[in-house]
């Protein structure tokens, strides 16, 4: 098998794999809402470095464009009332 991380050593990388084998579904899903979690607090954190004077309302919307797509999100929000 080669490395799935270049980062991390052969051995170290087996162990992970070895835990994520043995780790029951319950745990899996776990970790992954947990990583989904990560994944929309840093893209949060990047719209706020981005758009410093947006408000909480703005960037809960430029959220929507960016996790759905700026069509469907205007379909579900409705037009967005900023202008990029």
């Amino acid at each position: 098998m080669s490395a799935l991380s270049i980062d991390t050593s052969p051995e170290a990388e087996r162990i992970q794999i070895e835990l994520l084998r043995r780790a029951p579904a319950w745990r899996k899903m776990e970790m992954v809402g947990e990583m989904n979690q990560t994944v929309r607090l840093l893209a949060l954190a990047g719209l706020r470095q981005r758009f410093p004077r947006a408000t909480d309302a703005e960037l809960r919307r430029r959220m929507a464009d960016l996790m759905l797509g700026q069509e469907l999100a205007a379909q579900v929000y409705g037009a967005s009332n900023y202008d990029d």
